[in-house]
């Protein structure tokens, strides 16, 4: 216990799979800190174990559930106003890398209290170097929203995105997720499935959205990170205005009504599938909209 001085927050990865791919300085921060602030305390407990350390300090839980994780906010800050290090870790990963973490960090900040943090294991990163695909530029877009027109939205808003994108996804959502990716961005875009990567049964699949759809149609079992191509740029056009055709070419009128169709089983507004296919496509909405209209009178 420091006598004026702040405690400092540290955030700190947690292996995604074997505890040997725990940074060095993990151990010593588990058994010195004050105050373990962990996702899931029989894990932090168990991680602790497995690196060779008993904690010190006291360990309270800090997850994402109802107001669990904005409750505890001040009773750390407390812990570190009073001269204690606090100790940051979620089940896997980065904190505050879709998991809690990012209110305790920003509330530290604001407070003027010390943050550090500890770097190691990233699903995001990993997936992304084992991918194979460019990670010049990349996006993280976290776990998709849970409804379906929510997520047919987001994929639509996302199908003329030229950077890399990173996923999460539960394995057992993972073949309709691709599926949905198949519709909103075409069937050829290149992807890779990375499942329970470091652990006992990694695996890594590589394919187009549309040939993982149907590998992962049944499920997954673990978790998963996806890694999807961005939007190739057709000739001629900016990167914003890419298609979603794998070659890069631009789409026909058919082609286009297709994707209207494919967008609007998905749960997209047919509305909102013209004015996104038009966009991707580089085809005027009318165009689009006469494509739709041809193509449902051919029945």
């Amino acid at each position: 216990m420091k006598d004026s001085e702040p405690g400092t927050l540290i955030v700190a990865a947690a292996p995604i799979g074997q505890p040997g791919d725990a940074p060095p300085r993990l151990a010593s921060a588990l058994a010195g800190a004050g105050v373990i602030a962990a996702e899931d305390t029989r894990r932090a407990l168990r991680l602790a174990a497995a690196l060779g350390v008993r904690p010190a300090g006291r360990i309270v839980s800090y997850y994402d559930y109802g107001d669990v994780e904005q409750s505890r906010v001040a009773v750390l800050l407390a812990a570190l106003r009073s001269g204690d290090d606090v100790l940051l870790v979620t089940d896997a990963g980065m904190p505050g890398v879709s998991d809690p973490g990012y209110r305790l960090v920003s509330a530290a900040a604001d407070a003027g209290l010390p943050v550090t943090v500890l770097p190691g294991p990233s699903a995001v990163t990993a997936a992304l170097a084992v991918s194979g695909l460019p990670s010049d530029r990349f996006c993280f877009e976290g776990f998709p929203p849970r409804g379906q027109g929510k997520r047919a939205r987001r994929f639509a808003e996302l199908a003329a995105e030229p950077r890399t994108m990173v996923f999460f996804e539960a394995g057992r959502r993972a073949g309709a997720t691709l599926a949905e990716l198949a519709a909103a961005f075409g069937p050829g875009r290149g992807a890779v499935v990375c499942r329970e990567l470091s652990k006992t049964h990694e695996e890594i699949r590589r394919g187009t959205v549309g040939e993982l759809a149907e590998w992962a149609a049944g499920g997954l079992l673990g978790e998963v990170t996806l890694v999807v191509a961005g939007a190739p740029a057709r000739a001629g056009a900016s990167p914003a205005a890419a298609g979603p055709d794998a070659a890069g070419r631009a789409l026909t009128p058919a082609e286009a009504a297709a994707a209207v169709t494919a967008r609007e089983a998905a749960g997209t507004p047919r509305k909102e599938a013209i004015a996104a296919v038009a966009a991707e496509s580089g085809l005027r909405k009318r165009e689009v909209y006469d494509a739709v209209v041809a193509a449902r009178q051919r029945g």
